[in-house]
C-alpha cells in the first residue's frame, strides 16, 4: 500500500466580492471544504499540488487565475476515520494555505468519488460551513488578505 504524505494543501477558490466555493465530502455528507489534497511526492513542489487539487476537484485550471501562497502552515492531528491512508504512527499533517481568486462564481465539475455537491457562499457563511478549524480561519482571514493586496 501507498501511504499519503503527512504534507497538504488548502486552497480557498474565491471571487473578488468574497464568494467562496466550498465542497461536500462524498464519503462524509455535512462535511464542506475547500479544494484540499496531499503531495504526491517528496519532491511535488506545492505550488504544483495546489495547482493539480483544484483541476481534479472542481475542473478549473488554477494557472489561469491569481494563485497566491499566503506563507500559512496548519499542523493539526489527522481525524481517526482519515489515519489508515498514512503510514503507521502517523497521526500528524501539515497543511500549506493558498488563496485562488476567479472573476466571478464559475462552473465546477466535481470528481464524484471526492465531492457530492457544491456551493458559492459569501465568505462569513462559507466560514461558518467547514468542519475544519484551518479551513475556517483561513476564510476568515480573507477580506484582510484581498484588502492587504489591492493597498499601494
Amino acid at each position: 500500500m501507498r501511504y499519503k504524505i503527512p504534507r497538504s494543501v488548502l486552497v480557498v477558490i474565491h471571487t473578488p466580492q468574497l464568494a467562496v466555493l466550498l465542497l461536500e465530502r462524498a464519503r462524509w455528507p455535512g462535511y464542506w471544504q475547500s479544494v484540499t489534497g496531499s503531495v504526491e511526492s517528496a519532491e511535488e513542489r506545492l505550488r504544483d499540488t495546489a495547482v493539480r487539487e483544484v483541476a481534479e476537484e472542481t475542473g478549473l485550471d488554477a494557472t489561469r487565475y491569481a494563485l497566491a501562497d499566503w506563507g500559512i502552515e496548519n499542523t493539526y492531528e489527522i481525524y481517526p476515520q482519515w489515519r489508515a491512508r498514512y503510514a503507521p504512527g502517523v497521526t500528524n499533517n501539515v497543511e500549506h494555505v493558498f488563496g485562488l481568486t476567479v472573476p466571478a462564481q464559475l462552473p465546477v465539475r466535481l470528481a464524484p468519488a471526492e465531492h457530492s455537491r457544491h456551493l458559492w457562499l459569501p465568505w462569513r457563511e462559507a466560514a461558518e460551513r467547514c468542519f475544519s478549524w484551518t479551513n475556517r480561519a483561513a476564510i476568515l482571514a480573507l477580506p484582510g488578505r484581498l484588502e492587504a493586496a489591492r493597498a499601494p
